[in-house]
């Protein structure tokens, strides 16, 4: 490989690919190149080389092998997946679980093998907003559940195992039991990431997930009102505390586009997220603001960037969730010596 188009691909840059395309992941013969990615982000990688008029020229095969990164210890727990990405919030009503949805759907039409856990037991939301309600779970001879499989991606649920309408009333002890048998007796295969839904809050339960079980890091969820940038301050720092390490900030109903008149409307607030992501210096990785069409999507249990992948509003969720996966890499990668 010719030490021009090296330094070529190398100045190929953008917020995912902050660092180029690094020449260990390009092979060259003649008019093709084969790049391997090592985290989930297909999608941009294209768009920067369709927009590169010398690059596109090229014949390009993209091909993602996802870097398994470090992670936390666990209490000797084997991890679940290549990369266990905890989805928080410091407090309820900000979106956390709508989030993690689409940012595990968006992963996953990456190409990347993708599962979510949903440990929010007190309000167990995935079966509704990935239209299964009625789906149950089955089991392995030796008692091991297996993750039911919806829109590409495994999936599982406390919603799968009670009645809808039943409510969870456990002390945090034998909630924290419960989602770490939720994790450790889930039968999932070979996934590259897998996200966790946690309950809201910063409490006991969220603590000892936090300390129990093996993750790559953390993604705090916020609005911008500045009651939940208190908290999610707060959700920072318990993670901290725990070497778990914080992939970003998402700042959620982040504004309101009125539908007749087109102007955007502040309800909750202006860049609140994104002040709590500079002065705590990680990376914001989105800003999402309020979507009619989003809302119905999540309650019909149809997701916006499955059914509808052309929806202008994906741009965001696909960025963010690639953006995520290039900041776990470039926080935890382990250059070779």
């Amino acid at each position: 490989m010719s030490d021009a188009l090296k330094a070529h691909c190398g100045a190929l840059r953008s917020e995912i690919f902050s660092q180029g395309f690094l020449p260990e992941w390009l092979q060259v013969d003649g008019d093709s190149i084969a790049l391997t990615l090592p985290f989930a982000a297909e999608p941009e990688a294209r768009r920067l080389i369709a927009d590169d008029t010398e690059l596109n020229q090229y014949d390009w095969t993209i091909t993602t092998a996802v870097e398994a990164l470090p992670q936390s210890k666990g209490a000797g727990q084997a991890s679940a997946a290549r990369n266990v990405i905890a989805i928080a919030s410091g407090k309820g009503g900000v979106g956390k679980s709508s989030v993690c949805v689409n940012l595990a759907l968006a992963l996953a039409r990456t190409g990347a093998r993708v599962g979510i856990l949903d440990a929010d037991i007190y309000g167990p939301s995935l079966p509704t907003m990935l239209g299964n309600q009625d789906a149950k779970l089955t089991f392995t001879p030796n008692r091991k559940m297996l993750p039911l499989q919806r829109f590409d991606m495994q999936v599982n649920s406390l919603g799968y195992l009670v009645d809808a309408k039943d409510a969870t009333v456990w002390r945090g002890p034998m909630a924290s039991g419960a989602l770490q048998q939720l994790y450790n007796d889930t039968q999932w295969q070979e996934l590259d990431y897998l996200l966790i839904d946690l309950p809201p809050g910063t409490g006991d339960v969220q603590l000892t997930l936090a300390q129990k079980l093996p993750l790559t890091g953390a993604v705090v969820v916020t609005t911008p009102q500045t009651v939940a940038l208190n908290d999610a301050e707060k959700g920072i720092a318990m993670f901290r505390k725990v070497d778990v390490p914080i992939l970003g900030v998402l700042e959620n109903m982040s504004g309101f586009e009125c539908s007749a008149c087109g102007k955007l409307d502040d309800i909750f607030g202006h860049d609140g997220g994104a002040m709590v992501a500079s002065e705590q210096s990680v990376p914001l990785l989105g800003q999402w603001p309020l979507l009619k069409a989003l809302r119905l999507s999540m309650d019909e249990g149809e997701p916006l960037v499955y059914h509808q992948p052309e929806h202008p509003y994906n741009e965001r969720i696909m960025r963010s969730a690639q953006l995520m996966a290039s900041s776990a890499w470039e926080l935890l990668h382990e250059a070779p010596e």
